[in-house]
């Protein structure tokens, strides 16, 4: 590993000023087990499987929160959203300019782009829906997406022009994609318009340094797919999974497209290349299968935030590699920003540690002291550190210790066995929490009631079904 280490700063030094290319894929509710890397048989994913067999796979990869908005708002700055109120699902309101991702932050792009990289966001969004949370005002260059939580993937289901006009979440799965500020009328399948956008932006932006984030909204449902994806499912029979493979497909198909599109411009050696979901799978609602994790999307037991998580960097990473230590989204920034020599502000420090001497095997120890989660609203928190993780739900009323090096089910509460590691293990959480502080706006679950029925009804009669 240290001859690998010393060859990897030989050809930076060769390389001179020239800086990596970012992309950042990420999907959307997908289950633990459902890519290859992380054994799913009933999914082929050759394409996301590729970037792990070309680096490195994260077994324990995390998210900084168990639902998309969060979990989003952390990735985009490389701060815990606890440090900064945003610790709900925001609701889609086009005129509240405090529902959303808050300006004091810095985000993955403002950061590059003071150091000369292009970025372009394609997909969804989901930090706010005013013009003032607008990706074009948080650094990106290019947006072509949705602003909300979710979306219709059916073209002839986009049938609200104007974003702006959308009046709650509901009716945001029916907006027209934006191209910039510009509405841009249905062009296709969702999953398949973001891959031909994804492609176009590396053509257009190959002979420059870019970040792009991949932002599929693929799996999360409404559960829907195009007959050439189902078809090559014809032995699953569950019809939920049936249909959630076919979006998985499409999204393999749309990283392939990618990769390739790449090695045609001959930048696939400096590119960093890192896939990830936002969270884990709601197995109940979309079909997904987060495997040996205990729980679902929305919990602090792992199956809500250890995700599918791999990165590829041919010129900078070892190949074929898997590593054990706990990582986190967090990181991502923190690490292009130290190959870029980007800044980072001294009064938002970063969560986030960055991994290059961890992956080289310059630094052989763990990045993170700990790796934390708070639930505001449920009461429930976690903190994992080595191989131990606590939890705590409904106000502490329960407390489990697990050694997930033995235990990845979390099924045998240790607690009673260890109280010396459930204090240390709590003393690390709340000197992590001091920094902290409460929600700056009400989530989702604070819709009113007659909203989410008039939500509800409308979703039922958009599903209508698969084409």
């Amino acid at each position: 590993m240290k001859i690998f280490f010393a060859f990897v700063s030989l050809t930076l030094t060769i390389m001179g000023k020239d800086k990596p290319n970012l992309i950042v894929i990420m999907t959307d509710d997908m289950g633990y087990a459902d890519v290859g890397f992380n054994g799913c048989k009933d999914i082929p994913t050759p394409h996301i499987d590729s970037i792990a067999s070309n680096g490195i796979r994260f077994t324990s990869g995390y998210v900084a929160y168990s639902v998309c908005g969060p979990s989003r708002a952390a990735f985009m700055t490389g701060r815990y959203g606890q440090r900064f109120g945003f610790e709900r699902n925001p609701q889609y309101r086009t005129q509240d300019e405090n529902m959303g991702l808050p300006s004091s932050e810095d985000t993955i792009a403002s950061a590059l782009g003071k150091v000369g990289y292009y970025s372009g966001v394609i997909g969804k969004w989901h930090l706010g829906a005013t013009k003032k949370h607008h990706p074009l005002k948080r650094g990106f260059q290019e947006f072509y997406g949705h602003l909300g939580g979710g979306h219709q993937y059916m073209p002839e289901m986009l049938n609200i022009e104007d974003s702006y006009a959308a009046k709650d979440e509901a009716q945001s799965y029916r907006t027209w994609i934006l191209k910039g500020h510009k509405p841009v009328p249905p062009r296709k399948y969702l999953t398949d318009d973001f891959s031909d956008e994804a492609v176009s932006f590396v053509e257009r932006n190959h002979n420059k340094p870019f970040f792009l984030f991949l932002s599929y909204n693929a799996p999360h449902t409404p559960l829907q797919a195009p007959q050439k994806y189902l078809d090559r499912f014809r032995d699953l029979k569950d019809k939920k999974r049936k249909t959630y493979a076919a979006m998985v497909s499409a999204v393999d198909d749309g990283v392939g497209r990618v990769l390739a599109s790449l090695k045609k411009k001959q930048i696939n050696q400096n590119t960093i290349v890192f896939f990830l979901s936002d969270n884990g799978g709601p197995t109940t609602k979309n079909g997904s299968n987060n495997g040996p994790l205990r729980g679902n999307k929305g919990d602090a037991w792992e199956g809500g935030w250890r995700v599918p998580f791999a990165v590829q960097w041919p010129l900078g990473f070892p190949r074929g590699q898997k590593y054990d230590h706990p990582v986190i989204s967090l990181d991502i920034m923190a690490t292009i920003a130290a190959s870029a020599e980007a800044p980072i502000s001294a009064d938002r420090p970063l969560d986030g540690v960055n991994l290059i001497p961890f992956l080289t095997g310059k630094n052989e120890g763990p990045p993170h002291q700990g790796i934390f989660l708070r639930k505001f609203d449920s009461g429930s928190t976690a903190v994992r550190s080595g191989n131990h993780k606590l939890v705590t739900y409904r106000k502490k009323t329960f407390s489990g210790l697990y050694d997930l090096r033995d235990d990845i089910g979390e099924a045998r509460n240790i607690r009673l066995e260890s109280p010396e590691e459930v204090n240390r293990l709590e003393m690390l959480w709340q000197d992590w929490n001091k920094s902290n502080i409460d929600p700056i706006f009400k989530g989702l679950i604070h819709t009113p009631a007659w909203l989410k029925k008039r939500s509800q009804a409308t979703r039922k009669k958009s599903k209508t079904g698969n084409k």
